[in-house]
């Protein structure tokens, strides 16, 4: 049996952040659970899509892949209301698409247990943007709590239940990439019953955001957070440690750091920190007591200046004039000898350990006795690696064919994928990217400004997230491109999850495999081809036609993912080589096609027999047809 179904407590087990949640979900007895996944929180619906595949007869909860971030909420918030203990997991940005929802549910509230969590990026290690979703507990009215790390996390989501069943609202949970990919021992306890069946009771007057409904809904929301203010004074989360006349206020992973640094710097005696894990709403009265405290305060925050703006409008408010510095300029108390704070944070990427002793050694005055950063003068550079396409991925069997058509003339507008890595040249098919789905979108919006021909590329997932609308408004209001959609049959990126577009029999799923190409047909594209693109003479006819068409068209391009193909559909094929005798060093496989399985060596081309996966693609392009297959 899985160790995160152990029914039994008082063990620790060495956990991914990300498992930690899950289990902090089991014991709170969670009963439905729902999701988009995305980096860095896409390891919490796998493991609950695996322990309920893996042990049937043990998992008692409901778990889905939904169609996207919006959906995935919606249907977890029809089923609070109707009496499940309920999880949403997504990825920072994945909010945005759920925002739409989560403003009205904070109003409409719910009728058990709900934790909505969200995972930031810092230093967008897989994102496009690296915004700070603590904006939206403020936003949104609802509470926010932040752990700093795997074992925290696990409490903290069972108090996020805790609170949601008792106040009858949604509560965020705010993760960073460190604390959802560190790991740690975390102790368990009990697995809690889970209720997995509720009788909805009918309440129109609570639950239909009518604008007379509305109303009152908002004033209950304000009633809500006023009770949020007293529970966040008393939190175990909002805690104080060690003593002296300097103060750190901090939230998140960075409560680590600034512990260690305590340690490192010798402070222990001199420095005083508050550490807030329920960070919204603010505990202003422990706040002001604790700013009354010390005689300087610096702020240790990843990413906005959320707290300290918050530390300074509180301090401002009680009269309290102690300096309070970060990563902002001025607000300074009249009597500090400080003009003019210095900044000792930046407002982009995530901190270091390294990074959070430095500040606050030169924040307070400390010596910092930390070793020097290695230094590596004497060494020669590495060797540049920069992201690419598997070896035999199809997407660069497509790109190679639109490419060999259109060149650079055309736009390309890209969408959120593997396929992004088209960006990189030789293949350089990405102009344009916003979000999921922009790639059709924003076609329309080229095709409609410009002469240029326009072929927008998606990915099948993708398609399915935020693309269909696009391409509605594209044939309802016939713009005029061309839409690619790679269909690798899986949610590549993120860690081959399903989504409704894959062959379920394949993976042993019972949800329902919806076909693409009759779906688009039904949204009206008259021009809709199927490709295979590893067959490039073919695929390189359909792209061309289909580019000819004048209105919208579609072009699927249709393999299987190499990684995920080696798991439902193994096949063996041949590794190819460059037979030397033949090769006339054209470089069109190395220059055109860039797959990194092949190299250069002494000038010739040649192919890492072990990396090759026999896809062909650098056979059909040689001009002298010098790749063959190895003989054996």
């Amino acid at each position: 049996m899985d160790v995160l179904l152990s029914p039994s407590g008082g063990k620790q087990h060495l956990l991914l952040g990300n498992e930690a949640i899950v289990r902090g979900a089991l014991e709170a007895g969670v009963a439905f659970a729902t999701c988009y996944p995305g980096t860095p929180s896409s390891e919490i619906p796998d493991t609950l899509y695996r322990l309920r595949k893996s042990h049937p007869d043990k998992v008692k909860y409901y778990f889905e892949y939904s169609t996207n971030e919006k959906v995935a909420l919606e249907c977890a918030a029809g089923a609070a209301a109707a009496g499940l203990k309920t999880l949403c997991t997504m990825k920072h940005v994945g909010l945005n698409v759920a925002a739409d929802p989560l403003m009205t549910l904070a109003y409409v509230g719910t009728n058990a247990g709900m934790v909505i969590l969200s995972a930031d990026d810092p230093s967008l290690f897989s994102s496009q943007n690296e915004q700070d979703n603590r904006y939206y507990a403020r936003q949104s009215g609802l509470p926010m709590l932040e752990p700093a790390g795997p074992a925290q996390a696990k409490e903290m989501i069972k108090y996020g239940f805790d609170i949601s069943e008792q106040l009858k609202t949604p509560v965020l949970l705010r993760t960073t990439t460190r604390v959802n990919h560190a790991r740690e021992a975390v102790p368990f306890a009990k697995l809690a019953p889970v209720k997995t069946k509720a009788k909805f009771s009918k309440a129109p007057m609570q639950y239909v955001t009518v604008p007379a409904v509305s109303r009152n809904l908002h004033l209950r929301l304000l009633r809500i957070q006023n009770q949020l203010r007293g529970i966040s004074e008393q939190s175990p989360f909002n805690t104080i440690s060690g003593r002296g006349s300097w103060g750190v206020v901090t939230s998140g992973v960075s409560a680590n750091y600034v512990q260690d640094a305590v340690a490192d710097l010798g402070a222990k005696g001199k420095i005083k920190v508050l550490t807030l894990g329920m960070s919204w709403p603010l505990p202003e009265k422990k706040i002001a007591r604790f700013l009354k405290s010390v005689k300087k305060v610096l702020v240790v925050e990843e990413l906005e200046p959320i707290l300290e703006e918050a530390l300074r409008a509180i301090a401002q408010e009680n009269g309290i004039k102690v300096p309070i510095v970060g990563k902002l300029k001025g607000q300074v108390p009249a009597k500090s000898v400080d003009l003019e704070p210095p900044v000792f944070f930046s407002r982009a990427f995530e901190y270091t350990p390294r990074l959070v002793r430095q500040a606050m050694a030169d924040c307070f005055g400390l010596k910092a006795a930390a070793k020097p950063e290695l230094s590596l003068a004497d060494m020669p550079a590495p060797p540049g690696r920069p992201p690419n396409l598997c070896a035999g991925c199809p997407h660069r069997a497509t790109y190679y064919a639109v490419k060999q058509l259109l060149g650079d003339e055309a736009i390309y507008p890209s969408d959120i994928g593997c396929y992004t890595l088209g960006l990189l040249p030789p293949i350089k098919a990405a102009d344009y990217l916003i979000c999921m789905g922009s790639s059709v979108s924003s076609a329309g919006g080229f095709s409609r400004a410009t002469d240029q021909k326009v072929v927008s590329f998606i990915g099948d997932s993708t398609f399915f997230h935020s693309g269909i609308t696009g391409l509605v408004n594209a044939v309802h209001n016939n713009h005029n491109f061309t839409l690619v959609i790679l269909d690798n049959g899986t949610t590549a990126m993120t860690g081959h999850q399903p989504h409704p577009g894959v062959n379920t029999q394949a993976i042993g799923d019972s949800t329902t495999h919806i076909p693409l190409e009759p779906l688009i047909r039904g949204l009206g594209v008259q021009h809709v081809t199927t490709i295979k693109p590893l067959k490039v003479r073919s695929s390189m006819k359909a792209i061309e036609e289909a580019v000819a068409y004048k209105g919208v068209s579609v072009v699927i391009s249709q393999e299987l993912c190499p990684l995920f193909a080696r798991r439902v559909a193994p096949r063996t094929r041949k590794p190819f080589q460059v037979v030397e005798a033949k090769c006339k060093r054209h470089m069109d496989c190395i220059n055109k096609v860039a797959c990194p399985a092949m190299y250069v060596e002494s000038g010739q081309a040649k192919i890492n027999a072990q990396q090759c996966i026999g896809c062909a693609l650098c056979a059909q392009i040689c001009p002298e047809n010098a790749i063959l297959p190895v003989r054996d």
